[in-house]
């Protein structure tokens, strides 16, 4: 071979040091293993009975309400609604409005524009848009805690907004009065008592230049951009979210859980003058699901029902969203850490679990 030689690598095998020991994760999938092949030896059925009921269980939300249902198609329209007054002005006009008064409590302008930016319903733009902002007006982690816990008092979905004065309206109730004291009162009353008696360092700035929110993007491109905004919203979050919580909700209805829980709960919301079956998909689920559900069938239900679960889905619920998605946006672009965050918005949930029973109780009379 032309005085060439070849030399073939040799690979030299240690002797391994010791076997690895199980991680916790690995006994817990070994249990799962095992418990797997002794449910398909001695009840071959169980398995594929759970997985009819969740089927059965997730099947008509995803598909009759949200796909080819008018909850689905209201999300849509909400969407587009919603960002059409945005270029059309809304936004910074509520800036124009809140902020002064928000000098005139006595805390930083910039608290208001997560919740003004909220108002159309896009919570984790409004944290991811806000947080920034805040930071570059000097708000203090007191501050940003009251527009965290103020933010999560605006709807989360501005369909759950436009389905839930279907339901007002259907119900006989006084819109107007409602949303005036439900959706924007809080925006003057939450910053005013938070940081009177829970986050008190605050101090009044004067902002030189007002953050722009009106887009300069033409009216037909945005149209657009708004109605595939609604498909990506309905398909990639709140689809997403529906299928797993009814999911769950599914597997501990096949094990005889679910009943006894949800009905605990529902006699707790309908002693604080909430629907039960709304308030509980609102809380657990969706609010979009829940309003949907309610604008059908407000006409025969007590309208005091109707304010309460109406006031409590328009809200940053559901729980998926308070204790993860909330905290994780705002961690990311503020000063508070996700603790902080979670704190702040669990504070602003129960204001608005309040707000909702009294508004039920004492204002429904005064309005129908």
């Amino acid at each position: 071979m032309d005085n060439k030689t070849i030399e073939i690598d040799k690979v030299v095998h240690s002797p391994p040091a010791g076997r690895r020991p199980l991680e916790r994760i690995e006994v817990v999938g070994l249990s799962l293993l095992a418990l797997a092949m002794l449910t398909l030896f001695f009840f071959p059925a169980t398995l594929s009975g759970a997985f009819d009921t969740v089927l059965n269980k997730v099947k008509p939300v995803v598909v009759d309400v949200f796909l080819t249902g008018q909850v689905g198609v209201a999300v849509i329209i909400s969407v587009i609604i919603g960002r059409l007054l945005e270029r059309l002005g809304f936004t910074d006009a509520m800036m124009r409005v809140f902020m002064p008064a928000m000098r005139a409590i006595g805390v930083n302008p910039a608290v208001i524009i997560p919740s003004v930016y909220n108002i159309f319903g896009d919570i984790n733009a409004a944290g991811r848009i806000a947080g920034p902002l805040l930071r570059q007006a000097g708000a203090t982690k007191d501050e940003q805690k009251i527009a965290v816990a103020t933010m999560v008092q605006s709807q989360q979905s501005f369909s759950t907004f436009m389905l839930g004065m279907m339901a007002l309206t259907f119900a006989g109730v006084n819109v107007f009065a409602v949303v005036l004291i439900a959706i924007f009162g809080p925006l003057l009353l939450s910053p005013w008592l938070l940081s009177r008696l829970v986050y008190r360092n605050v101090r009044s700035v004067d902002l030189l230049a007002a953050p722009r929110f009106t887009p300069n993007i033409d009216f037909a491109p945005m149209l657009f951009k708004a109605a595939r905004e609604g498909v990506e919203l309905l398909l990639l979050i709140l689809i997403p979210a529906v299928a797993l919580v009814f999911c769950v909700i599914g597997l501990l209805e096949h094990i005889g859980l679910w009943l006894p829980i949800s009905a605990v709960l529902e006699r707790g919301l309908l002693a604080l003058n909430i629907h039960p079956e709304t308030g509980l998909l609102a809380i657990l689920v969706s609010p979009t699901l829940a309003m949907g559900k309610l604008q059908a069938m407000a006409s025969t239900l007590d309208p005091s029902l109707v304010v309460g679960s109406f006031v409590l889905a328009s809200s940053g619920l559901p729980l998926s969203a308070v204790f993860g998605q909330i905290p994780v946006v705002w961690a990311e672009c503020s000063d508070l850490n996700e603790k902080e965050v979670m704190t702040a918005a669990v504070l602003g949930i129960v204001m608005r679990l309040l707000t909702a029973v009294v508004l039920a109780v004492f204002l429904t009379p005064l309005i129908i």
